[in-house]
C-alpha cells in the first residue's frame, strides 16, 4: 500500500532525512549510513487556478594501528550530514510491560521515510529499547507505533519526552532538537535511484527558466494561426511565439547571460483548435497548452518535430537542460483517445442534474473527489486506476522523453491524479530511460497550496517526484520582502525549517508564475494587491496595470531573487520577471515578452543586471547551490548569513528597509561584492535600501 494511504494518525511532518542503521558509539564507525537520494500557516490558499487559460563525502574510519585504547576521531562531514546515536525506551502503558507486545517501533523524521518504515525496539527483559542515529542539531518529530498482544494498534507520543507539537490529526508528535555528540557518524553520499546512473549533471546546480512558448518570441510567422472567428480577447488568443523563436534566444546566449542552465517549456502537444469558456464567462484558446487534443503530435503553432528537436539540441549544445510541462490529468473532449476510450475517464455526470466539476459542491478541489473531478466540462478527467489508461499515459511520457532527449518533466496538478500514475512513471523512467542514459530525469510537481504537509506527500526522488514548486516559501518570501509584511526573523525561521522539511526532495523555489499576478505589482510602494494568494483577475481586462515606473519595486524584486539565488533549491525565473514585466491575473500575466531593451526604464535595466550578476555568482560558487546556511545577524529588516560548501564560503547580506542599513555579524576582513564590485570591510557593512550584497573574502 502506498504511504499516501496510511492511517492519518500515523502521519507526521518530516523535517529531515537520516540513515537507517545504528552502530554503538563505543565502536569505530566503519560503515557509512545510507539514504535514498542526493539532495542535500500563511494566508489561506484558494482553489487550484483554472487554465482556460562534486559532492563532499564523509570517510569511514577504523581503529588505526594503536592499542585500541583511544577513541578514533569522528569522520569529516558538514553538520547537515552528521548523525548522533540516541536511545529510545518504551516502558509500556502505565510504565509496565511484560514484553508481550507484538511490535514496538519508532516512526518519524529521524530518517528519510521514517514515517512509512520505522525501526523496531527490542525487549531486554524489563523495557523495550532502541538505539538509532538521529540528525545533528536538527529538529525532528516522532511517535511510537505499538501493536499489543491483542493486535490493538496505537500511535503515541514518547511518555518520557515532555516536548511535543500537534500532529495535524488531533494528536501530538514528540519533538527532539539540538542533539550533538562528540562521536558522530556521517550520512552516506547518497546514490542516484537508477542503478548505474552516473551522469555529470546534478539538478542541485540548476537555475530554471520558464519559457511560455506562445508569448516568448516569434521566430517563424508562417506558423501563426490565431483564432479568427471573433469572440476572443487578444490576451486569450494565440500570439505567435514558437520553438524557432526560442532557439534564436538560446543561440543568442540570452540564457547564458542569466546563469540559466535549465528550461521549462509549455506543454508541447497538439492542443484543440476550439475555444472554451472560462470561469469568468470569457472565451479562451488553448495557447497555454493545457487543453491537449492529440498527445502524439507537436503543436503546429509552435513548430514541427524537427523544430523541437533543434531547440533541445541547441540547448544541450550550451549545457542547458530541457524539461517540458506535462498535463497528465486530462485531455480536451475533442481528443481521439477520449472518443475511443471513454471508459478510461472518470464520469462527469453524477445523476440528478449533478456534475463532478472541480470546485463544485459535489466535487470540491480537495479530498477524494479531487482525483475524479473535471476541471471543466470540456476536459475529460483520466481515471488512472484503469491500468490501460495509466499505461497509455506513461507510454506517451516515455515516448516524448526518449524521442526528444528530454531531461525532466514539470507535472501539472499532481494532487488531481492517482498515486499509481507517478509511482509507475518513476519506475519506468528508472528502468527504461535512466538505465540507458545514465542521467537522472528530474520530476517536479505543481500542487497549488500553502500546505507543506500535503506537498511533501508527493516527494521521494527514488519512487515519486524529486520535488515540487515551493508555494509556501513563495508566500513567505513575497510577503516579507515584496509586501513588507512581518519581519525578516519570520522569513529566516521559515527557511531554517524548510531546509530539511522535504527530506531528500529538491524543491523548485520561485517568486511568480503563470497563475498569479506579476510579482512586480506586489513590490510597488503601494501594492496593487496585498494578498499574495490573489488571482489578480479583477484587473485582467479592465484597469490593466501598466509598466511600473518606480525603481523601488524593481529593487525589492531583485532583493527577493537574491534570496532564491543564494540558497539551495532549483530557483525559477518566470519569463519576463527578469525585467519586471507587468500583468494582472491569467491571462494578463502572460503578456508577450518585451524584447525592446532600448525602451527599458532604469528599474528594468537594474533588475536585468541584478539577475545576471546573481546568476554568475551562483554559477561560480557551489556554496550558493549546495551550501549550509548559518545566520550571522538578524533584525526586523536585515539578515546576514553565510553559505559554506567545503572550502567555498559566501556571505550574503540583505536589507529590505527603505533606507541604507549597517549590517553586522561578518568576520573582520575585506570583501568584494559580487553584485556591484564594491570593496567593503567587516564586521559591519552598509547595505543600500532594498539591497543585497553577496560577499567573497
Amino acid at each position: 500500500m502506498s504511504p499516501l494511504f496510511r492511517s492519518p494518525s500515523a502521519r507526521g511532518r518530516s523535517l529531515t532525512a537520516g540513515p537507517s542503521a545504528f552502530l554503538p558509539l563505543t565502536l569505530a564507525l566503519t560503515t557509512l549510513l545510507g539514504a535514498c537520494s542526493d539532495y542535500s500557516v500563511l494566508d489561506k490558499t484558494p482553489g487550484d487556478p483554472f487554465d482556460p487559460g562534486p559532492r563532499k563525502e564523509g570517510s569511514p574510519y577504523g581503529s588505526g594501528s594503536g592499542s585500541g585504547s583511544m577513541m578514533p576521531p569522528p569522520p569529516m562531514c558538514d553538520p547537515p550530514e552528521r548523525r548522533c546515536g540516541h536511545d529510545f525506551v518504551w516502558k509500556g502503558f502505565g510504565g509496565v510491560t511484560t514484553g508481550n507486545e507484538k511490535l514496538v517501533e519508532l516512526r518519524g523524521d529521524y530518517k528519510m521515510g521514517g514515517w512509512d518504515k520505522g525501526d523496531a525496539f527490542t525487549f531486554d527483559g524489563k523495557v523495550w529499547r532502541l538505539g538509532v542515529p538521529v540528525p545533528w542539531q536538527t529538529k525532528f518529530s516522532y511517535k511510537f507505533h505499538i501493536i499489543d498482544a491483542a493486535n490493538k494498534e496505537s500511535w503515541i507520543a514518547d511518555p518520557s519526552n515532555p516536548t511535543s507539537e500537534p500532529d495535524g490529526f488531533g494528536g501530538q508528535n514528540s519533538v527532539l532538537s539540538g542533539l550533538v555528540c562528540d562521536m558522530f557518524s556521517c550520512a552516506d553520499p547518497t546514490p542516484m535511484c537508477a542503478a548505474g546512473t552516473t551522469g555529470s549533471f546534478d539538478w542541485r546546480d540548476a537555475v530554471l527558466y520558464f519559457v511560455f512558448v506562445d508569448r516568448f518570441y516569434d521566430g517563424n510567422p508562417a506558423n501563426n494561426s490565431p483564432w479568427s472567428m471573433g469572440g476572443v480577447d487578444p490576451s486569450a488568443n494565440w500570439q505567435g511565439g514558437d520553438w524557432a523563436g526560442l532557439k534564436q534566444k538560446i543561440d543568442s546566449g540570452y540564457f547564458d547571460q542569466l546563469g540559466v542552465n535549465a528550461l521549462w517549456i509549455t506543454v508541447p502537444m497538439e492542443g484543440t483548435d476550439a475555444i472554451g469558456l472560462g470561469t469568468d464567462g470569457r472565451n479562451y484558446t488553448a495557447y497555454h497548452g493545457y487543453w491537449p487534443r492529440d498527445l502524439s503530435k507537436p503543436e503546429r503553432r509552435f513548430g514541427t518535430e524537427a523544430d523541437l528537436t533543434a531547440v533541445v539540441d541547441a540547448a544541450h549544445g550550451r549545457g542547458i537542460k530541457v524539461m517540458i510541462d506535462y498535463a497528465m490529468n486530462h485531455v480536451h473532449k475533442d481528443s481521439p483517445v477520449y472518443q475511443m476510450h471513454k471508459d478510461w475517464f472518470n464520469p462527469l455526470d453524477l445523476g440528478g442534474g449533478h456534475q463532478c466539476l472541480c470546485g463544485s459542491g459535489d466535487c470540491p478541489w480537495d479530498g477524494d473527489k479531487a482525483k475524479v473531478c473535471w476541471f471543466t466540462d470540456y476536459l475529460p478527467d483520466f481515471n488512472f486506476n484503469v491500468a490501460d489508461a495509466r499505461n497509455y499515459s506513461i507510454d506517451n511520457v516515455l515516448e516524448w522523453v526518449t524521442k526528444y532527449k528530454l531531461d525532466g518533466l514539470r507535472l501539472d496538478a499532481v494532487k488531481h491524479i492517482e498515486a499509481s500514475w507517478y509511482l509507475n512513471l518513476r519506475q519506468r523512467l528508472i528502468a527504461d530511460v535512466e538505465s540507458k542514459t545514465k542521467q537522472h530525469i528530474y520530476l517536479v510537481g505543481e500542487t497549488y497550496t500553502g500546505d507543506k504537509g500535503l506537498i511533501k506527500t508527493f516527494i521521494d526522488p527514488c519512487t515519486k517526484l524529486d520535488g515540487q514548486f515551493d508555494f509556501p516559501l513563495r508566500a513567505q518570501l513575497d510577503n516579507t520582502i515584496l509586501l513588507r509584511q512581518g519581519k525578516m526573523q519570520e522569513l529566516a525561521t521559515f527557511m531554517d525549517d524548510n531546509v530539511s522539511y522535504y527530506g531528500t526532495g529538491l524543491m523548485s523555489t520561485f517568486l511568480g508564475n503563470h497563475d498569479v499576478p506579476r510579482s512586480i505589482h506586489f513590490a510597488q510602494n503601494t501594492p496593487l494587491w496585498t494578498n499574495i494568494w490573489t488571482d489578480g483577475k479583477d484587473r485582467n481586462f479592465t484597469g490593466k496595470p501598466g509598466v511600473v515606473a518606480e525603481t523601488e519595486a524593481y529593487e525589492r524584486l531583485g532583493l527577493a531573487m537574491a534570496v532564491l539565488l543564494t540558497n539551495r533549491g532549483v530557483p525559477l525565473i518566470y519569463y519576463g520577471d527578469e525585467i519586471g514585466l507587468s500583468g494582472a491575473g491569467d491571462p494578463d500575466n502572460r503578456r508577450f515578452m518585451d524584447w525592446n531593451s532600448a525602451g527599458y526604464n532604469a528599474g528594468q535595466r537594474f533588475l536585468l543586471d541584478r539577475h545576471k550578476k546573481l546568476g554568475a555568482a551562483r554559477k561560480a560558487h557551489s556554496a550558493l547551490r549546495r551550501g549550509t546556511r548559518t545566520t550571522l545577524s538578524l533584525t526586523d529588516d536585515t539578515w546576514a548569513y553565510k553559505m559554506v560548501d567545503g572550502s567555498d564560503t559566501v556571505y550574503v547580506v540583505l536589507n529590505r528597509s527603505d533606507s541604507a542599513k549597517a549590517v553586522g555579524g561578518l568576520p573582520t576582513g575585506s570583501y568584494t561584492d559580487q553584485l556591484t564590485g564594491d570593496m567593503v570591510s567587516g564586521p559591519s557593512v552598509m547595505v543600500p535600501a532594498r539591497g543585497a550584497r553577496v560577499l567573497i573574502q
